[in-house]
């Protein structure tokens, strides 16, 4: 069963640099932790990703997979899964709100449902892991451009 986890943080950005880190997939093994490959394989008329190839190590979740893009305006953007070894579905998304004097918050959400039996705790463990990583490094990342 596939179970929702969601986290927010603030970074000291305008939403358009934030933008920018989130959609640079060639340099998410930087900044992520979990993605050890990412490769466009599709774009959109807008030049933004359409389809990535990913090459994840989350502890738990090892995998290989491509996900689908959607973005919203300039301020969301969000996948969903089209093919994977280990998971049968991953949806997420980040939505970006301008925060205080230039400050941006993000709000980072996933629902992750995986093929192989693991117990509720210990997916929710992993996908809040992730979040909180993804959100750390991104947070660094942006912030030291």
């Amino acid at each position: 069963m596939a179970e929702h986890t969601s986290s927010s943080i603030t970074i000291e950005a305008a939403p358009a640099d934030v933008m920018a880190v989130i959609a640079d997939f060639a340099r998410y093994p930087d900044w992520t932790g979990e993605v050890k490959e990412a490769e466009v394989l599709k774009t959109d008329a807008q030049g933004r990703a359409e389809q990535v190839r990913l090459v994840m190590d989350a502890g738990a979740i090892k995998d290989d997979q491509i996900l689908g893009y959607t973005w919203t305006g300039e301020n969301e953007v969000s996948w969903t899964l089209v093919k994977s070894q280990m998971l049968r579905s991953l949806d997420g998304s980040y939505i970006l709100k301008p925060a205080g004097a230039g400050g941006t918050e993000v709000t980072y959400a996933l629902t992750v449902d995986v093929k192989i039996p693991m117990l509720g705790m210990i997916k929710r463990k992993a996908e809040k892991v992730i979040i909180d990583r993804a959100l750390a490094g991104l947070k660094k990342r942006v912030e030291s451009a």
